[in-house]
């Protein structure tokens, strides 16, 4: 058996020539899934391309015999008798709260235009980038299918860091800013020494951080611990390592907070604190490791 590892964002063409079966992994914030294809042929050319990742979730297409199956028709359907393409798009998703819920730390109307405007505009683009992949690749036109990976990225990566960061807030009254408790808890104290010293670290990294980009706090699956990594303009944590999975993301792009906090960006890292949501943090932590 041969195992095809796809690398985020770029086309592979991979020639199985000894498996009857495939596993295609594929790597989305640091969750793994797993596709089992049943092959007749042994010689068979696949084409790997727009591995998009969606919070939690890949878009996963194979170019085969001039048949674009997604994830879900592959999970249905056999191979060979599929004559149909479809191009799976994304929408804005509502926010657990209101955009009134997080002030005095995140104003109603950073909130509205951060939602409405900027989030909304990473997604038609990216809807409009998947579109013309999917043309480019009927049309074989391998120039442009190279040429809108980087605008996947982009956007792509801008939909899964809002997905993230929504849920990483919470208003006062439903627990935002209560500090982290359980296994999640012990494991700050004994990465960082103190909550206190992990807030002190990511906002020194924030506000170092030349340009756009996002401050996280990620845990590190293949060495099992905490990590605090930055990514420049839309890049998912991620794209710092395939092991990398993201517990708080905070976006310090200028649209963030400028509004509010005009160019003083340490206050704005200062204050997110009093809304972060540290139970979401801790339930993808224990999903990770249910065992701690």
């Amino acid at each position: 058996m041969e195992i095809c590892k796809v690398s985020l964002w770029f086309v592979q063409e991979c020639t199985l020539h000894t498996a009857s079966n495939v596993l295609l992994v594929a790597l989305s914030h640091g969750f793994s899934e797993l596709f089992d294809i049943k092959r007749q042929n042994r010689a068979q050319v696949f084409y790997f391309t727009n591995i998009a990742e969606t919070f939690g979730l890949f878009r996963l297409q194979l170019w085969h015999s001039r048949h674009l199956l997604t994830k879900k028709t592959l999970a249905t359907q056999p191979l060979g008798i599929l004559g149909f393409r479809s191009v799976q798009t994304f929408s804005l998703p509502d926010l657990p709260y209101d955009y009134g819920d997080l002030e005095p730390a995140i104003s109603s109307e950073i909130m509205h235009l951060h939602h409405q405007k900027h989030h909304q505009t990473y997604i038609t683009n990216y809807n409009k980038s998947l579109e013309q992949l999917d043309d480019a690749m009927t049309k074989g036109d391998a120039s442009t299918v190279v040429k809108l990976q980087s605008a996947i990225k982009f956007n792509g990566g801008g939909h899964v860091n809002h997905s993230i960061f929504w849920k990483n807030l919470a208003p006062i009254h439903e627990g935002g800013g209560e500090p982290p408790k359980g296994s999640l808890g012990w494991a700050i104290d004994n990465n960082f020494g103190s909550l206190e010293a992990l807030i002190q670290k990511m906002n020194a990294e924030g506000a170092a951080l030349q340009g756009s980009g996002w401050v996280w706090l990620g845990v590190d699956k293949e060495l099992n611990r905490l990590i605090v990594e930055t990514t420049g303009n839309q890049d998912p944590l991620v794209t710092k390592g395939p092991s990398l999975v993201p517990l708080l993301g905070i976006d310090v792009w200028e649209h963030a907070y400028y509004l509010q906090y005009k160019n003083v960006r340490p206050d704005y890292l200062k204050n997110i604190w009093k809304v972060m949501n540290w139970k979401y943090a801790s339930e993808v932590y224990e999903k990770e490791f249910p065992e701690s």
